[in-house]
C-alpha cells in the first residue's frame, strides 16, 4: 500500500516492449507507479539477456500501481488496448518473440473478470478485424527488470527506438485519452 490515503491496486500488463508500455502509463492520471519487469516464465529473476532469447517463457511487462478512486481497472485496460496491438501473436511491430506477447496478468478474480469482460466487449465491437490474442493469466514469477530499463523513455527520449517507436505510442495515448494525461 502506498502512503496516500486510499489503497492502491496493481495490475501487470504485457504490451510488447516494456519501454513503450511504461512510457504511456507513466503519463496516466491516477497511476501511482510503473515498473518494468518480467513475468510468467520458468526462470527465477531472469536477466534481460535471458528473456531476449525467448527461452525463459517470460513476458516483458509493466507493473502498474494505480489509485482505483482516481482511475478504474477498466479504464487502465481501455488505454492498454489502444496503445498496443492485441491481435498480434508474440510480436509488436519489429519486436518478435514470446517475450513480446500481449498479456494481462491479474492478482485477483475480480481483475480477471474485468479483463475478460473488456476483451469480450472489444471483440463484440469489431474494433479489430483479427481476433484478440491477449493472454489473461494469474501473475506468476514476477521480477523487476534491471535498473537501466526503469523510466527508459524518460531518460533516453532521443535514443532511436524511443524516438521512432515509443514516442508515437505516447502521442497516440495523449491524443486518444487527453482527459487522462497527468498535468
Amino acid at each position: 500500500m502506498s502512503s496516500s490515503s486510499s489503497p492502491t491496486e496493481t495490475i501487470v500488463l504485457g504490451g510488447g516492449c516494456f519501454w513503450c508500455t511504461e512510457a504511456v502509463f507513466d503519463r496516466v492520471q491516477g497511476v501511482v507507479d510503473v515498473e518494468s519487469g518480467y513475468c510468467n516464465g520458468q526462470v527465477v529473476n531472469p536477466s534481460y539477456e535471458q528473456v531476449c532469447t525467448g527461452r525463459t517463457g517470460h513476458a516483458e511487462v509493466v507493473k502498474v500501481e494505480f489509485d482505483p478512486a482516481a482511475i478504474s481497472l477498466r479504464e487502465i485496460l481501455e488505454i492498454f488496448f489502444v496503445v498496443h496491438d492485441p491481435t498480434s501473436l508474440n510480436r509488436q511491430g519489429n519486436d518478435v518473440g514470446t517475450q513480446y506477447r500481449s498479456g494481462i496478468y491479474y492478482t485477483s478474480d475480480a481483475q480477471k473478470q474485468v479483463a475478460e469482460e473488456v476483451i469480450r466487449e472489444i471483440e463484440a465491437s469489431k474494433t479489430y478485424s483479427a481476433p484478440i490474442v491477449t493472454e489473461v493469466a494469474p501473475l506468476a514469477n514476477y521480477s523487476a527488470a534491471e535498473a537501466y530499463h526503469q523510466d527508459y523513455f524518460l531518460n533516453n527520449p532521443n535514443q532511436g527506438y524511443c524516438a521512432f517507436v515509443v514516442g508515437p505510442k505516447v502521442e497516440k495515448f495523449q491524443k486518444t485519452f487527453a482527459s487522462r494525461v497527468k498535468a
